[in-house]
């Protein structure tokens, strides 16, 4: 049974347990060690959130080491979203099991993913039934529009980081995915960086950190805690 394991974690730097879980989900032919370290430049601004790293369920199966959500040897339409859908099916429980774990619900989760993790964050975070407090897409795609008006269940805030001169998942994807994410009325935020490839830079970071401290808030989680 492929299961997707807890990679590398960074503690809440408040004292005391953690009020928020980010759960960062890598690109194909890495693992959670690819992106933790992006948390470092989250934790001073976040202090209450704890950040966690998965490892994707699947081997790669395009090179010895690394992993993958889904395959992309046959990159059909049908095929990637059988992937997404197979891998989804694996994440959520994986999700719920963490937030039970820490005794916090949906609305103390966001998902910050990169490349096929972007993919990832995106289908399952608009398909769960609670709202989840935010999604950020790193160089991803909206995988199948089309199906998203029938399987939205809830509309959490989304932020679209891409380079222009990305090479893997084209440019295109972003403006695709807005205006899909804009017309189902989900909150959207796109951000462009010009002559960046594959990949994320400072500025791209910097918004992720503006955007989880917009909705990762100490005045927010005050107030649920009082219903």
């Amino acid at each position: 049974m492929d299961t997707i394991l807890e990679g590398p974690s960074l503690a809440a730097l408040s004292c005391g347990k953690a009020v928020w879980l980010v759960v960062l989900l890598h690109g194909v032919g890495a693992d959670g060690n690819d992106l933790i370290d992006l948390a470092l430049n989250w934790q001073p601004i976040v202090p209450k959130a704890e950040f966690v790293a998965l490892h994707a369920p699947f081997p790669f199966d395009q090179a010895p080491v690394g992993r993958q959500w889904f395959s992309i040897a046959d990159r059909s339409p049908d095929k990637i979203l059988g992937g997404i859908r197979t891998a989804a099916a694996i994440l959520d429980p994986c999700l719920d099991e963490l937030l039970a774990k820490r005794r916090l619900d949906d609305s103390h989760l966001a998902l910050v993913g990169f490349s096929q993790g972007a993919m990832m964050a995106l289908h399952v975070g608009l398909r769960r039934r609670k709202k989840i407090a935010g999604v950020v897409a790193f160089s991803g795609a909206l995988v199948a529009p089309e199906t998203l008006g029938a399987e939205l269940a809830s509309r959490p805030p989304v932020l679209l980081v891409h380079g222009e001169g990305d090479d893997v998942v084209p440019f295109a994807a972003m403006a695709e995915a807005k205006e899909t994410l804009k017309a189902a009325e989900v909150p959207v935020r796109a951000l462009r960086r010009p002559g960046l490839g594959h990949a994320i830079d400072d500025d791209g970071v910097i918004a992720a950190g503006d955007f989880l401290v917009q909705h990762l808030t100490a005045k927010k989680a005050a107030a649920d805690h009082t219903h």
